[in-house]
């Protein structure tokens, strides 16, 4: 504090946000407030943690100003493959700022960068990357990097005449990496041509020069099984192996339930619950009973593995999870968030074993509506663990027996709950996933379409009920937790993207209106394009995140809402079991919104984080089945949907595996085909043979492009047919 009891930082900032305020440095700011001795000291300190929270920034001469005053931007800058970038500014509300590919400096995706608004320059029409509609957007040049994404990238080295470089892999970094070999005795494998190799990244000042770095990793060669996942896993910084310390402090956890964990809990042991999952899950965190009470309702019962019980505040399994954040799930490994004799053992809710759990009980009147919620710390035994497709299958034929019967109220309920939740504006934003089997070395040899059908149906409503409950509990009682939230969208993105779907030949009206883009979704369902239309509106859309306040969610259209089914694998699910379980001790530990808001930031990054991995993970195994198809004498036949008609081609999707590529116009050799961009179609010369959106063809694949993520594909048959259109 100085004198007056002002903080040094609210004095700065009050001096540069004063009218008259001209750019000083550090010792000019420092005598304008009085500042002496140690005061001094603080300024620089205070000074150099505004500017990089983003709030002041450093111009010429080491001066500082406001943002605003200097037409300035701090945010997070994100390069497209062909060099151009987006930076998205890290005050709520601002739009993005378009940088062209000169103007990037040396910045690399992910930096958080400050970037000039270049108001000599008009706004550019940049292509809206959440379609290809164009509008007018600012445009900026960065100035100056505040934090580096990454210190490290993973890359293949390559060797010309005179030098080694590194290709990265990630083709949104457009430079090669100049770099030296390293003297043999410094790594363990010396590297050579083809390896895939990690390089920590040197200072780099200039774009006009290649960046350098160092070999600090020799991962193999990049043929080699298991590199390109190793590869992934370095990309993104993601952990191997847990510390000794966190080991230790698992292998004294007992692998049983102990009585003495048991007193004091809710013994549910004699009820009848059951754990619904995927075919290859290997830890099981939740569980659900439901019970139909007379003619008035239904009682829920959502059992949670109760993870709090063994890993404590601040211990060592603690803090490893926090900084993990949450489990990865990559096709040919899980990177956990616990060590397995946790997450797959004492907390894993398997059958016929004791497991100790935090249990939600929900009781529905006759429409769906939640009466009442009651919380309790309980001891449950499994009856009986289902797959998904175990489910779905009983879910398909008449009841018969009490597992029967118990599952088909289960799904009375759920579908009830489902038909309300969506009558209240909820938007159906949920995706088929494509599974990828690989080998035990790594190859992928299937690829199988999971469809979110009343299996799955029926644990999403389960679990959706819980968090509400729990979010809704906490915060009247205005105890202070993680929340998840999904913020409304921004209106000019949304327009944008309304810009999109016309070029679609669709009709859709004000998607600022929620019942407007519940509408557009029920019309585009079971159309070729609907994967397509869906991803743009995904982008056009605020990104779900944690946070200290509870801000709603948009997707769900729920007030409240937060994260509490899976502790096992999402830290923030542990911090809410802690607090919803404390909620009621006089001694319950007070929490600083700050601190909560600093780790709900944290997660939201590692969240992040993981998504992109995985993503990347599962489209590096497509490209190489579709790879291992070019080796077959007899490639496979796939039957695609064409989504989008342009002047070079086709652009399709295979339903099966969720895959999109382009057959080129080169290939279609049997006529010389015309473009007509107003239909967007093309139409043969000669044939008068049309190629339109929505047309279902068979293709096989013609090339693959692993570096670029691409695929091309050839037909395989001379008839196109219209795709049947779901009802």
């Amino acid at each position: 504090m100085t004198k007056n009891g002002r903080t040094i930082r609210e004095k700065v900032l009050a001096l540069l946000r004063a009218p008259d305020y001209r750019p000083r440095d550090r010792n000019e700011i420092a005598r304008e407030l009085g500042l002496k001795g140690r005061e001094r000291v603080s300024v620089r300190k205070t000074l150099r943690e505004l500017e990089n929270g983003g709030e002041i920034v450093r111009i010429r001469k080491n001066r500082y100003v406001l943002p605003s005053e200097a037409d300035l931007v701090t945010g997070k800058l994100s390069i497209h493959q062909a060099g151009y970038g987006f930076l998205v500014p890290e005050k709520a509300g601002e739009p993005d700022v378009f940088i062209a590919a000169e103007n990037t400096g040396t910045a690399m995706t992910g930096d958080r960068v400050v970037a000039r608004i270049s108001r000599d320059v008009p706004p550019r029409r940049a292509k809206v990357r959440a379609g290809q509609a164009f509008k007018p957007r600012s445009e900026g040049r960065v100035i100056r990097i505040l934090e580096r994404a990454r210190d490290t990238i993973v890359g293949t080295l390559q060797h010309s005449r005179n030098f080694y470089y590194v290709v990265p892999d990630d083709p949104r970094l457009v430079h090669d990496v100049y770099v030296q070999v390293p003297p043999r005795e410094k790594l363990p494998k010396a590297p050579t041509r083809g390896d895939k190799v990690v390089v920590r990244l040197e200072a780099w000042e200039s774009r006009h020069v290649n960046p350098e770095g160092e070999i600090i990793e020799v991962l193999g060669a990049a043929t080699a099984p298991g590199i390109d996942m190793l590869s992934i896993v370095r990309k993104y910084d993601l952990p191997t192996t847990f510390p000794k310390s966190v080991i230790d402090e698992a292998n004294r956890i007992p692998q049983s339930v102990e009585q003495r964990m048991v007193d004091g809990r809710e013994d549910l042991r004699d009820q009848f619950i059951v754990t619904i999952d995927p075919d290859d899950a290997r830890d099981f965190d939740d569980a659900i009973d439901v019970e139909k009470i007379d003619n008035e309702g239904w009682r829920l019962g959502v059992h949670i593995a109760d993870v709090s019980a063994y890993v404590t505040p601040d211990s060592a399994l603690d803090r490893e999870a926090r900084r993990r954040g949450n489990s990865v799930y990559l096709p040919d490994r899980v990177i956990p968030m616990l060590p397995e004799r946790l997450s797959n053992g004492v907390c894993s809710l398997n059958p016929n074993v004791d497991r100790l759990t935090h249990s939600v009980f929900v009781e529905f009147d006759k429409s769906g509506r939640a009466k009442n919620a009651r919380f309790a710390k309980s001891v449950i035994r499994s009856g009986r663990r289902l797959t998904y497709k175990e489910a779905y299958a009983i879910l398909q034929t008449k009841p018969n027996g009490e597992l029967s019967r118990r599952l088909h109220t289960a799904w009375e309920l759920a579908s009830l709950l489902r038909r309300k939740r969506f009558d209240h504006g909820s938007l159906d934003l949920d995706f088929p996933e494509v599974k990828v089997y690989v080998d035990p070395a790594g190859k992928p040899i299937r690829l199988e379409r999971v469809e979110n059908d009343e299996s799955h149906q029926l644990i999403e409503e389960f679990m959706l009920a819980a968090n509400e409950a729990v979010a809704r509990e906490l915060r009247q009682r205005s105890i202070a937790t993680i929340y998840r939230v999904h913020e409304d969208p921004d209106p000019e993105k949304l327009a944008e993207y309304r810009e999109f779907v016309l070029s679609f030949n669709h009709k859709v009206g004000d998607l600022s209106h929620r019942k407007e883009v519940q509408r557009f979704l029920a019309s585009i369902r079971g159309k070729p394009e609907e994967q397509a239309l869906k991803i743009g509106l995904l982008k056009s859309l605020k990104r779900a995140r944690y946070a200290a306040q509870s801000l709603g969610h948009y997707g769900l259209a729920k007030a409240n809402y937060l994260h509490f089914t899976s502790p096992i694998r999402r830290y923030a699910d542990l911090v809410v079991h802690r607090t919803l379980a404390e909620r009621n001790s006089p001694r319950r530990s007070k929490i600083d919104v700050g601190q909560i808001e600093s780790l709900a930031n944290h997660i939201s990054d590692t969240e992040r984080n993981a998504a992109e991995a995985e993503i990347e993970s599962v489209r590096l195994k497509k490209l190489q089945f579709f790879q291992k198809q070019l080796e077959q004498r007899n490639p496979q036949v796939f039957r695609a949907a064409i989504m989008d008609v342009r002047n070079y081609g086709l652009v399709v999707e295979l339903p099966d595996a969720l895959v999109t590529g382009v057959v080129h116009v080169s290939t279609l050799g049997d006529d010389f085909y015309i473009f007509d961009a107003a239909q967007r179609r093309l139409i043969g010369r000669g044939t008068r043979r049309r190629f339109s959106v929505g047309d279902e063809i068979r293709v096989f694949v013609a090339r693959v492009d692993t570096f670029k993520r691409q695929i091309d594909f050839a037909i395989a048959d001379q008839v196109s047919r219209k795709s049947p259109r779901r009802r």
